[in-house]
């Protein structure tokens, strides 16, 4: 998506996390993750001079800076959260296995120790640290967007932020109902991409083709 954001205008960052090296990253514990990203953040605003940023996240990546905002000061560098099928209240070990096996080396991996991927299990510590109290912050704009196909993050609906002024949870069936896109796909998906160009730039929104 860094390519269609980009040509949309967009000044794109991308940040690797959850390990140092290897095919599969995203396998570290995820408030380590989140004080990389702290930094990340750090960088583009010194180096852009902008105050907040928007963040774009896939799965963990739609989660994990929450911790971030919530934890480690984020709020006051953040303006839009857009998430695409998070785990933010959790997901069954199937789902986390289906995703091992789609990803070269996944299963070695979440068989030789994955921390994000425990965190990541419905009722972790992690996540109900995460979600205690107030899930978002009223600083910060929330936008969840996710498949009923998903595959990985189950149940799909586990996605979901708790209602707020803030927070948009869209299913991309509700807007195209013939829409079969899965976990994996939806980061490539153009129903998906249009409705994170739409939740960055609102006064410009386009209505999406199905």
């Amino acid at each position: 998506m860094a390519p269609r954001l980009k040509k949309a205008g967009y000044c794109v960052f991308a940040l690797n996390h959850g390990g140092t090296s290897g095919p599969l990253l995203g396998t570290d514990d995820m408030a380590d993750s989140a004080r990389r990203l702290a930094d990340f953040v750090d960088r583009v605003r010194a180096a852009t001079g902008a105050v907040k940023v928007d963040l774009v996240g896939h799965s963990q990546g739609g989660m994990m800076p929450r911790h971030y905002i919530k934890n480690l000061g984020g709020a006051a560098s953040v303006d839009k959260l857009i998430a695409l099928t998070p785990s933010n209240h959790g997901t069954t070990f199937s789902g986390l296995g289906l995703l091992a096996l789609a990803i070269p080396g996944g299963t070695a991996v979440l068989g030789s120790g994955c921390a994000a991927c425990s965190q990541q299990l419905i009722g972790s510590d992690f996540l109900r640290d995460l979600n205690a109290g107030a899930e978002t912050d009223p600083g910060v704009t929330y936008t969840v967007i996710t498949t009923r196909y998903d595959e990985v993050v189950t149940p799909y609906t586990s996605a979901y932020l708790d209602a707020a002024p803030n927070v948009t949870n869209v299913k991309l069936q509700e807007v195209c109902p013939a829409e079969f896109v899965d976990h994996v796909g939806i980061s490539y998906n153009d129903l998906a991409t249009r409705l994170v160009l739409n939740a960055l730039d609102p006064a410009h929104a386009q209505r999406p083709t199905c």
